[in-house]
């Protein structure tokens, strides 16, 4: 089965998100981890983000959201529990 082991969370990420590199950061920080996933700009300014792997590694990412790289200033975010889907790599949107 795909979610062996894994989790998967997708979030939303509310505030000034976008336009300091948060896409990018995340990319790194889950590469940093051994964690897959996605991360693309959404219409609406906030940023939203995928991130399936070992669960203690997902929810690091999921905490690192709440903060986001220097530069952004996160109000909130939103966590959304999915089944994992055994995804590779990470993409940028």
């Amino acid at each position: 089965m795909a979610g062996d082991g894994l989790a998967r969370r997708r979030v939303i990420v509310h505030g000034r998100v976008q336009g300091v590199f948060f896409r990018a950061s995340a990319r790194q920080q889950a590469a940093a981890r051994g964690v897959s996933g996605s991360a693309r700009n959404r219409p609406d300014g906030t940023v939203e983000a995928c991130f399936e792997g070992p669960p203690d590694r997902v929810e690091q990412l999921v905490a690192w959201c709440a903060e986001g790289p220097e530069g952004a200033r996160v109000s909130r975010v939103e966590v959304i529990e999915e089944e994992p889907q055994g995804i590779r790599g990470f993409e940028l949107g």
